[in-house]
Order: C-alpha cells, then sequence, then structure tokens
C-alpha cells in the first residue's frame, strides 16, 4: 500500500511502527458553530481511510479531538450570552450527529481538550524545563527560533514561517511574529483552570501533542486534517511534541485532504454561499454527499455545486438500479466465467485503494461492474456489501417516512364506511389518498398504507 506523505512530499510504502496496528489522529472540531461541508468532506475520507484499513486487516485505534474551549468559543457565548462550556456542549452534541448522519462510526475515540487539562500543563511544564517557551503579560508561549527545522512539514523556513499566518497570537510582546501560545491567562469572566503559572486555559495547538501522547505515546502511524491545518496548527505541533521527546518523526505520515469550495469559490457566510451538514440534509441525503467526495481523491480540490449533486442522483440511482437487478436474479449467472470476472474487479478496486486510497478509481470499478455480464449475481452482491463497509454509499438505508395524519385519518374513515357496506364512499376515499401520494392495501391483519 502506498499513500502521499505531506512530510515528504512523495508517495510511501504503508509500514506502521507495529505490525498490523495503526494509531491514527484527525484534528476535530472546534465546537463553536454548525460543521459545514468542509468538515464533511475531511471527516467522510479519514471514515474511508480508516475503513480501508481495517478491512485489510490492520487493528485501527483513531483518535480525534474536541476543541471545547478556545477563543472563538468564548466570543460567541458572550454573544448568545449563555456559558462557554453550555455552547461547546450543545455544538458537540450536534457535530456527533452529524457525523452519526453521514455514516461515519469509525472513530475509536472523541477526546475533548477540557478532559486533559493535567497532560497539557504536564507538557508546558517539559517545555519550560528545556527553555522552548517564555512567559509574557497574556500567557506562555512557545519560542519558534529554540526549535530546529521549524517549518519542514510546510516547507517553509523560519524566517518564511513567520509571515501569512492565519489564527495566531498576536500580542505585540512575542520575541519572534510566528511564536505561539501554549497557556492564555484568563480574563474575568472567562473559562480557567489552576496551573503553575496562574490560572488560565490551553492554547489551541497544545491540546492535541497532549491527547495524542496520553494515548499513542511520542511516536505514532498517521495525522489527518485539512489542508489548512498544516501551518502553522500541524507545524506547531511537531514543534511541540518532538521538543519535548527528542524523537522524530513525531509522526511518520502526515495526510491531509483538499479545500473545498462551493460553485467555484471559498465558502464563507459573507458570499451566502455556507453550507452546514445540516443544511444539506435538510434538502438531500447524506449518501450523496459521500459519494460526490469519494469521486474526488482525497488530496484534490473538490468543488460543490447544485450539478454535482443532480449528476450523484444520477449516478446512485443507476446503481440502485442495477442492485435492484442483481436482488431479483440472485444465484444466476449470465453465463460468463462468474469466477474469474468478479476477482478481476476484486483486483481492480483493491489497486485502486492500495494507491492512496484513489477512491475515483475505485469508484470506477463499480460501473466497470455494472456493464459486465460475466459474474453471478450472488457473487456480485457479496463483493458491493464488502466494499460498502469502506465506501459507506451502496446499501444506504431507506428511511422510514412517517404516515401523515390526515392520511391515517382518511385510511380510518374507509374503513368504517367498509364495515358499513357503503363500497361508494369507500372507494371515493380510497382514491383521494391515492391523489395524496399514498396507497392502501387491504389484508387480514386490516388495511396497510405506504408512499407510492
Amino acid at each position: 500500500m502506498k499513500l502521499y506523505n505531506t512530510l515528504t512530499g512523495k508517495k510511501e510504502t504503508f509500514k506502521p511502527k507495529r505490525g498490523k496496528k495503526v494509531n491514527l489522529f484527525v484534528c476535530g472540531p472546534t465546537v463553536y458553530d454548525y460543521s459545514h461541508l468542509g468538515h464533511a468532506r475531511t471527516y467522510i475520507a479519514f471514515d474511508v481511510i480508516a475503513k480501508y484499513l481495517k478491512e485489510q486487516g490492520y487493528k485501527v485505534f483513531y483518535l480525534q479531538n474536541i476543541t471545547d474551549i478556545d477563543d472563538k468559543i468564548i466570543q460567541r457565548a458572550e454573544e448568545k450570552n449563555v456559558a462557554a462550556g453550555k455552547l461547546a456542549q450543545d455544538f458537540e452534541k450536534a457535530y456527533l450527529e452529524d457525523m452519526k448522519s453521514l455514516g461515519i462510526n469509525s472513530v475509536t475515540k472523541y477526546a475533548r481538550a477540557t478532559d486533559h487539562i493535567k497532560e497539557i500543563i504536564k507538557q508546558i511544564k517539559i517545555l519550560e524545563e528545556k527553555r522552548f517557551v517564555y512567559q509574557i503579560a497574556d500567557g506562555i508561549y512557545y519560542n519558534i527560533s529554540k526549535f530546529k527545522n521549524y517549518g519542514k512539514l510546510a516547507k517553509r523556513t523560519a524566517l518564511q514561517a513567520e509571515d501569512g499566518v492565519s489564527r495566531i497570537d498576536e500580542s505585540k510582546e512575542k520575541k519572534n511574529k510566528g511564536d505561539f501560545c501554549l497557556w492564555k491567562f484568563s480574563k474575568k469572566g472567562e473559562p480557567k483552570w489552576p496551573s503553575p503559572w496562574g490560572e488560565g486555559r490551553p492554547g489551541w495547538h497544545i491540546e492535541d501533542t497532549a491527547i495524542t501522547q496520553k494515548f499513542f505515546g511520542t511516536q505514532y502511524d498517521i495525522h489527518g486534517g485539512g489542508k489548512d491545518l498544516i501551518f502553522p496548527h500541524h507545524e506547531a505541533e511537531i514543534a511541540q511534541m518532538e521538543g519535548i521527546s527528542g524523537k522524530r518523526p513525531m509522526v511518520k505520515y502526515w495526510i491531509h485532504t483538499g479545500f473545498l469550495t462551493v460553485n467555484g469559490k471559498k465558502m464563507s457566510k459573507s458570499l451566502g454561499n455556507f453550507i452546514t451538514i445540516q443544511d444539506f440534509s435538510k434538502k438531500y441525503s447524506a449518501r450523496i454527499l459521500r459519494f460526490i467526495f469519494a469521486k474526488s481523491h482525497y488530496r484534490s480540490p473538490a468543488d460543490y455545486t447544485e450539478n454535482s449533486v443532480a449528476q450523484a442522483k444520477k449516478e446512485l440511482a443507476k446503481i440502485d438500479e442495477f442492485v435492484k437487478k442483481l436482488r431479483s436474479f440472485r444465484n444466476r449467472t449470465s453465463g460468463v466465467k462468474s469466477v474469474s470476472e468478479i476477482n478481476k474487479f476484486k483486483n481492480n478496486f483493491e489497486q485502486a485503494m492500495e494507491d492512496d486510497f484513489n477512491t475515483p478509481k475505485a469508484i470506477a470499478v463499480i460501473f466497470d461492474l455494472m456493464k459486465t455480464r460475466g459474474a453471478n449475481a450472488t457473487d456480485i452482491l457479496k463483493f458491493f456489501k464488502k466494499i460498502d463497509r469502506v465506501l459507506g454509499f451502496i446499501f444506504w438505508p431507506t428511511p422510514v417516512e412517517k404516515t401523515p395524519q390526515e392520511i391515517i385519518d382518511l385510511a380510518e374513515e374507509r374503513e368504517k364506511q367498509r364495515k358499513e357496506n357503503n363500497w361508494q364512499e369507500a372507494d371515493q376515499i380510497r382514491n383521494k389518498i391515492k391523489n395524496l401520494g399514498w396507497q392502501i392495501e387491504d389484508t387480514k391483519n386490516g388495511p396497510k398504507l405506504k408512499r407510492l
């Protein structure tokens, strides 16, 4: 298996540190708002990656953090006049519901930042002992000039790392522009925890290394996240963990998903193209989102449009029709080399996934198989079920639709007319139910309603 490593800038043969055991960490959300399609793109990609590794016999521990204390959370809580902890708790719940709706269930452990304050303080103390940090008026900062090769993940020199930085601490007292805060002293009314340096809260970067060290140790196999996190977030993680342990590399393989645009533009509320997962789910099945994002390679840019949704619907409908035919022809063949045919497609699917999780090529295998006339229907269904444990869009559960009360009332009225032998009135009610899009079937257990 080959995967692209951001650290080395090339595809490498995948060899975990401990045989078939894989420790995978992916940066989770900052829970101050609802998750959007950009989050969905990244977390669907890593759900597929984790599931493929498991399907290939790897024992995967997939860890994800939840940033539940942060400047953005505090600011949003003040705007809404609620406690920061309550706001974070509510949006964390919404995030987990979104993940469930997308069929993302491969995460082994979600770890909150606020549950790991002890581990965070311990890491900062070690960095202090090793002279990587200094204190100024608003907190404890990491001195990037003390860490050799700072910028190696983003391919920037320390000087280049000073420019173009987003979400960075802007204290004027900092020794270097790129220095980042490890422990922020609390202002009045803000959430706070005791520490050797004073009451405060953790900075953004330190929570990840504290959490991963607790579960994985100082070195592990895979770290993932969106491309926008390479610098400064992941660069800061390397500086922290390698500064603490003295061991390199902190992570063997760095995997990053490409940027998502909406109608060719960066998603933002100001442009009116900001789409949350919940917004999408109100209009379409989450199955469509899994399919759309699998059609583009996880490292490539992806553009979401209404046309892409329409195209996905058409292609999924073809898959559904094919599966329906397979089920009707189960245990029958079309008479051509069944075993060799299905093995060819199995091999092609694995070759695609083994090449840096190339889901577009893997999906092409599905449509190639749909054109063939050579395999047993039962064998194809088994193959589809196997690959769908990875891709998660072929066998999507049909939502149970609640019957409207109006239809129930009409059905009960019809049943009353039937018992009174008013057959003409009963037939009129049946037609009315049909015009409203429902069908009524008379069974020995009573009338049954279903959507036409």
